[in-house]
């Protein structure tokens, strides 16, 4: 049995934790992270974690500008900002596919807040009792990104290169969309389509720093498995099914576009559901592991007054009251939903059992690979198709079976996203010796304040760019990949969508099954390095090429830098702290980036006069190098951070 972790700050010692300024900050935070993953998620189909980043921009706030600040203010400011952010990861899934349905026009302020705030509440109620058994109790569950955040909070003081970093990766990044979006400069996306033969193919990328970042956050081998996806669908299906097309009455790149928009999403859904339903398989034992523990900690005695300031959370009557505020919330928006007293009953239930299981499931997930990894899609998937079969064998038919599936998926997926974020809020709060009691009421808040503009910002995003399809002519949509799928998933089974082409769906579930297969009896057994993982590969067959190309350059940048590192001899210590200070540098394009795309859209919302010299770059071949050329500059900015001669030796004195 291992040795018992101490906490950074013992629990005899005391000092600031939950202040003003802290709770002040940390809500501010949540707020701009909140709103950015909804834009990064929109756009790209994933969002990045807030916690370094909210843990880096707190410490030089905290302790660069107000000289003050403990590394436990500067906890609970990581802990409200990133509870935010998987706020925005759990809505986007779900909540736009009513859009896209026509159900709704327009994002409805309520039903969105209280999707949101019930799902929240929800996940963090739910994560209460499972603190002392899950990150204590169990030994097998290294958290390693929870590990990864703490370290660079107790490393804090030492941080002053990396606190300059974060902020000149934001401002870059802001700047680059400013430069695309309202200037010109740069064109959005560069592509180009040829017929070959009797069919045609086609290349093309966002001209985007913040996908690019995203790359690199994820690492290489899960950039390249989304390239794959691409691939497979650009490469084989897209030409298969172009096969024969007049290419003379319309340009290749609309024909193929438009092929990729009516048949390769239900491709990539088939493969998504197939990875979706294995992943939930194959942590089969994690699951009945992850239930134990959480009947465990419900039925047991929990944290009391009597024990140390850093065993001390939220109990008894208080989360109760927690958990029936969540249950409440959830039954009051079903009800203004589906306007029926039935519906809601039944939702809610199915909701609070799939909500139970689901929130065990991401939190073990989260302590075994990280939040990175754990598979929302798979779980929430499951989540849609359990609740509208059962919704189908009772009767529920059209836009009631809809709104109720939808409805539950919602809560759901929030509860799943914000569950995993907090286990390693919790994480974290025991190495650095927070109090858990104080770190719980900061989830609460920052998964409760954010839900407020939840809805506002992503009917700004709607109205200036357009979901899935364009507000108006000259701007690129955000694509909303699993918001779209989950539209045609649902409108297919209840049949007010398009008809699913299922033989499409079934190829696609044959390529995501012949990927499982391939990885389990064939790479799993060598022990390669490079594992075929199916979700990522299913999320890049269903992602428009132009995304997974930079996304792909930014894995590439990933794999040059840990190389480079590696054949200099560097120690572990020391390509890791490489590694991250491009994590940090990349943090910080995607936050500038993502909240530019929030200032453009009031621009573009408002039609305010600022001149656009988008003419020049859309008819110019000239632009295309342009914007390659600025994008490949942002490449190799983003190496160049990464050098040890620019960082390594201070980080290297951080022992």
């Amino acid at each position: 049995m291992s040795e018992p972790i101490k906490p950074y700050i013992p629990a005899s010692k005391s000092l600031p934790e939950f202040t003003i300024q802290a709770l002040v900050l940390g809500v501010l935070l949540s707020l701009v992270m909140c709103a950015a993953n909804i834009y990064v998620g929109l756009y790209a189909g994933m969002t990045v974690s807030a916690a370094i980043p909210a843990s880096v921009i707190s410490m030089a706030i905290l302790r660069g500008l107000l000289k003050r600040g403990t590394i436990l203010e500067n906890n609970i400011v990581h802990t409200i900002a990133s509870s935010g952010e998987s706020l925005a990861a759990g809505i986007i899934f779900t909540v736009p596919a009513i859009i896209l349905l026509g159900i709704w026009n327009n994002f409805h302020y309520w039903e969105t807040t209280l999707i949101a705030m019930a799902g929240g509440v929800m996940g963090v109620a739910m994560m209460i009792p499972l603190r002392r058994p899950m990150i204590i109790e169990q030994e097998e569950l290294k958290f390693p990104e929870g590990v990864a955040c703490a370290e660079v909070l107790k490393a804090g003081d030492q941080g002053g290169a990396e606190m300059t970093g974060i902020f000149v990766a934001l401002g870059l990044g802001g700047l680059f969309k400013a430069l695309v979006a309202v200037g010109g400069v740069f064109k959005g996306t560069v592509e180009w389509a040829t017929p070959v033969g009797k069919t045609g193919v086609y290349f093309g990328t966002d001209i985007s720093p913040m996908l690019m970042a995203v790359g690199f956050i994820v690492g290489w081998e899960v950039s390249l498995l989304i390239f794959m996806g691409g691939a497979i669908s650009y490469l084989i299906a897209i030409p298969v099914l172009a096969w024969g097309a007049d290419f003379s009455g319309a340009s290749a790149a609309d024909i193929i576009n438009t092929i990729w928009d009516e048949q390769i999403r239900f491709f990539g859904i088939g493969a998504m559901i197939v990875a979706g339903i294995y992943s939930i398989f194959k942590i089969g034992s994690s699951m009945g592991a992850a239930l134990r523990t959480a009947i465990r900690g419900i039925t047991g005695r929990e944290d009391s007054g009597s024990l140390p300031r850093t065993e001390q959370g939220i109990t008894g009557r208080t989360l109760f009251a927690v958990l029936f505020t969540s249950l409440t919330l959830s039954s009051v928006v079903y009800f203004m939903m589906t306007q029926s007293a039935t519906t809601t009953a039944i939702t809610t239930v199915l909701m609070f059992v799939l909500a139970f299981f689901f929130v065990a499931v991401a939190a073990y997930i989260v302590g075994l690979v990280g939040s990175s990894n754990s598979p929302v899609s798979g779980m929430t998937i499951c989540t849609v198709l359990i609740t509208a079969f059962l919704l189908l064998m009772l009767g529920y038919t059209g836009t009631a079976g809809m709104l109720a599936t939808l409805g539950v998926a919602g809560v759901v997926c929030c509860a799943t996203c914000t569950s995993g974020d907090i286990c390693q809020d919790l994480k974290i709060g025991q190495i650095v010796g927070a109090t858990p009691r104080k770190l719980q009421t900061g989830e609460l808040i920052g998964t409760m304040i954010p839900a407020f503009i939840i809805a506002p910002t992503m009917q700004l995003l709607h109205n200036s760019y357009g979901i899935v399809e364009p507000a108006r002519e000259g701007v690129t949509a955000l694509k909303a990949p699993q918001a779209a799928m989950f539209e045609k998933l649902v409108g297919g089974i209840f049949g007010a969508g398009e008809d699913i082409p299922w033989d499409l769906v079934g190829w696609g579930a044959v390529v995501g099954a012949l990927a499982i297969i391939i990885d389990r009896f064939w790479l799993e057994p060598k022990e390669t390095k490079f594992r075929l993982h199916s979700m990522p590969l299913a999320v890049g067959m269903y992602l428009p090429w132009t995304v997974t190309f930079p996304i792909l350059f930014g894995g590439l940048a990933y794999l040059f830098v840990d190389k480079r590192s590696k054949k200099r001899g560097d120690s572990e210590k020391k390509r890791n702290s490489i590694i991250h200070q491009g994590l940090l540098f990349s943090s910080g394009i995607v936050a500038g980036e993502a909240i530019m795309g929030i200032l453009t859209a009031v621009i573009l919302a408002f039609q305010l006069d600022i001149p656009f010299l988008k003419d020049w770059s859309d008819s110019s071949g000239l632009a295309d190098v342009i914007s390659l050329l600025a994008l490949a500059a942002m490449i190799v900015l983003l190496v160049y951070k990464c050098s040890s001669r620019a960082n390594g030796t201070k980080t290297e004195r951080s022992d």
